[in-house]
């Protein structure tokens, strides 16, 4: 890579936030970027004092690179904070969520309810062995019990750590094995587009690949209560005569005979709350690790102020609990400030592409907070559906998982958003914990495409590749390598068992700052525009060009909802761009309108980055999360062998482009 990253896309559009939204907005005073900046530790320890604690802390930061602890020498317990001090403050009637399954079932729980539930999960996961320090793997659909068993085990100290519900067997016993898990919380099954997905099967299968262990399974279920009663639904394919004796126990036969009390464990600031598994570059998930009060503290701060949270609100982040947004932006964060949420279970097009839609109007939803890859694909179904509801009760909109294309960002804020809510575009990891990147809505002028600011509190800049910080040695605006150049509370602790790899996978580059491989630049304005991975910048005839600035480019034209772009090695310019495109529904491929798309790319960023490969296809290879594999398209592309398919959503896509490039080829 050469010093800095061309940044060849421009993007002038700006939107302040309205009057209206800046005088009821939590935070409206922009001298808070300020105050926050140069007492970053008096910060962040305002947040922690708006937590419930056992026992104050002694020291707000030790710091020993790549290692911190915050508030140590505290006493807390992240379940007492979400659900507990709520219901004691005389708000245990507040709704805490309106849990919707795909096959239309309601079930709303308060507080007091949670508080209920949870205690008796925690009693039961305490008769079958579990206590502090045990880890508790958990692969459950998302809904209320996904939820209590996370809860239920930060009551009493357990670590948990959930595996996306549609994961494999194999990544299953994987994570199983790495982290010594005592205890798997699973269902009979939960629906997909209608079908059952069998997840004790998937369960049982993983367990038959030895895991060793594993002492109990606890089962919930859902396919089969649900299934009896509810017309024109896929039936259940695992019942009570399958369970196998002494390992195998039914939630209703353990739980609801427990007692509805059961304390919070007091837990040190630093004792680990979960363990989350994110892919790594070398095939084996890293288990990232981390604690209770930092954690909290970050999740807490963040959810109050990015989503400008108010007691009225019905807050709807529509990731599931398998991964980090799920944990950070469902569970703790939110219900650290006591907020009413939905949890919706299934497909957003089941029975119908407007199912996101009736949500928002059936339960009056005033946040949401959605993936750009989702977006896309709202774009490419068509306006209609969204326009069939009333999306009025909105005020605010968010973005999470990868940069979004800023015609994306127009249409969610017009079609959804009506023109009249806020977007706040938020960049963060599973490694980080809590959004880092973001515009306060109440603050902020917008920039489709462009995550704007810093969170108060959090540092960031841009190096090069030989560790210069770029924005001292040049200014703005720059392109460059993505840094968090101090601690935070709420960052990764760790990877499970593997601490050398925690050094070089996030440390080793920069001797002075954390890169976790996100390349970026800072604008005139000193807006962060996100260029995603390192590995995804392209260098065509000396230039690094980002693939997420093709693909801007690409969605721009009206005939395109989504595109994915990756360099292929190229003997004269050493990569060439090549294009894979997801047409709007109304739009038919030709080679007219291929070279119309080539041409729109040069016209929006310059002749060097029209596609020297374009490709129609109806889907592109995603993981289970929503995000792109580039990775595979660039496997593809370079003829070598498939790397691993197993976490994809459709492994069969990558099948179908493999064949549309090989006729290409040949």
């Amino acid at each position: 890579m050469s010093e800095t990253i061309d940044t060849l896309l421009q993007e002038n559009r700006k939107f302040a936030p309205s009057a209206e939204f800046v005088a009821q907005a939590n935070i409206n005073d922009a001298t808070i970027y300020e105050s926050a900046d140069s007492d970053w530790q008096g910060w962040w320890t305002s947040w922690a004092e708006k937590l419930d604690w056992f026992k104050k802390w002694d020291t707000v930061l030790e710091w020993e690179q790549p290692f911190a602890k915050w508030f140590t020498g505290g006493k807390i317990n992240a379940c007492f904070n979400a659900v507990d001090r709520h219901v004691l403050a005389g708000r245990g009637d507040r709704v805490a969520w309106i849990a919707e399954g795909e096959p239309g079932d309601q079930r709303v729980f308060t507080y007091a309810d949670v508080l209920t539930e949870v205690q008796k999960l925690a009693n039961a996961l305490k008769e079958l062995g579990i206590g502090k320090g045990d880890r508790v793997c958990i692969y459950l659909g998302q809904g209320p019990e996904l939820c209590l068993s996370m809860l239920a085990c930060a009551r009493i100290g357990a670590v948990h750590s959930v595996i996306f519900g549609g994961f494999s067997a194999q990544s299953i016993a994987e994570r199983v094995n790495d982290q010594g898990a005592k205890l798997i919380i699973t269902a009979d099954g939960l629906w997909r587009r209608g079908k059952v997905i069998g997840l004790k099967k998937i369960v049982d299968d993983a367990l038959d690949l030895e895991c060793p262990t594993v002492e109990h399974v606890l089962i919930h279920e859902r396919v089969g209560v649900v299934g009896h009663v509810t017309n024109g639904m896929a039936a259940p394919d695992y019942d009570r005569g399958m369970a196998i004796p002494g390992r195998d126990v039914w939630w209703d036969e353990i739980v609801e005979l427990q007692s509805a009390e059961c304390a919070c464990e007091e837990m040190d600031s630093e004792d680990l709350l979960f363990i989350l598994y994110t892919s790594g570059s070398t095939g084996k998930p890293k288990g990232i690790m981390h604690t209770t009060a930092g954690y909290l503290t970050g999740t807490s701060a963040t959810s109050k102020l990015v989503f400008d949270l108010k007691d009225s609100d019905v807050y709807w982040c529509t990731a599931d609990c398998g991964w980090i947004t799920g944990h950070s932006y469902v569970v703790y964060g939110p219900m650290a400030n006591g907020v009413t949420q939905v949890l919706y279970e299934g497909a957003p097009d089941t029975p119908d592409k407007d199912r996101f839609w009736r949500i928002i109007e059936r339960h009056g939803v005033t946040i949401l907070y959605t993936a750009p890859t989702a977006i896309r694909t709202f774009m490419k179904w068509g306006e209609e559906y969204p326009r069939g509801c009333d999306l009025s009760s909105l005020r605010l909109l968010g973005t999470v998982g990868e940069p979004i294309n800023p015609e994306a960002w127009i249409w969610y804020q017009e079609v959804i958003g009506g023109g009249r809510c806020p977007i706040v575009d938020t960049w963060w990891q599973t490694e980080t914990g809590a959004i880092m990147i973001t515009p306060l809505p109440g603050i902020v002028s917008t920039k489709p495409g462009s995550a704007t600011r810093t969170f108060p509190g959090v540092s960031a800049t841009i190096y090069d590749e030989d560790g210069n910080d770029l924005v001292k040695t040049h200014g703005i605006p720059v392109g460059g390598l993505l840094v968090l150049n101090r601690p935070w509370p709420s960052m990764l602790r760790g990877i499970w068992g593997d601490e050398e790899r925690y050094r070089q996978t996030y440390w080793s580059k920069f001797s002075d700052a954390y890169f976790a491989g996100d390349g970026a630049k800072l604008d005139e304005e000193g807006y962060f525009w996100l260029l995603g991975r390192v590995d995804d910048i392209m260098l065509v005839s000396g230039h690094n060009i980002s693939t997420m600035e093709v693909e801007s480019a690409l969605v721009d034209h009206h005939s395109v909802a989504e595109s994915a772009v990756i360099g292929k090695t190229h003997d004269v310019k050493g990569q060439s761009v090549a294009a894979f495109v997801i047409l709007k529904g109304h739009v038919s491929p030709s080679e007219e309108l291929k070279q119309e798309l080539r041409a729109h790319v040069a016209t929006k960023i310059g002749a060097l980055a029209r596609p020297d490969d374009l490709f129609f296809t109806a889907e592109l290879p995603k993981t289970r999360s929503g995000k792109i594999m580039r990775r595979l398209l660039r496997d593809i592309a370079e003829g070598r062998v498939m790397g691993d398919v197993t976490t994809l959503a459709d492994p069969g896509v990558v099948a179908a482009l493999k064949g549309q490039y090989e006729d290409k080829e040949g």
